[in-house]
């Protein structure tokens, strides 16, 4: 699954950053394998989506989060 998959209110942890022209922007928002996300909120229309990660806040596009594998934390509350 990807963080574009992710629903707010979920927490998931970075897997994988799939390779293109964006992964070191990604990487240096704080995105890398291992870390915690936790999904925010989405916009009405999908995109841009509001995460934290790291105790701050960050908006990605749905093609930016597309490219970040993500695992489900246990214990969503779902």
């Amino acid at each position: 699954m990807t963080l574009k998959d992710v629903k707010p209110g979920e927490k998931c942890v970075i897997k994988n950053i799939f390779v293109n022209n964006l992964r070191k922007r990604i990487i240096d928002m704080g995105l890398t394998t291992g870390t915690i996300v936790a999904v925010k909120r989405m916009a009405p229309l999908g995109d841009p989506m509001e995460i934290r990660v790291r105790g701050y806040s960050l908006t990605l596009r749905k093609a930016e989060a597309r490219m970040i594998d993500v695992e489900l934390v246990e214990g969503n509350g779902k």
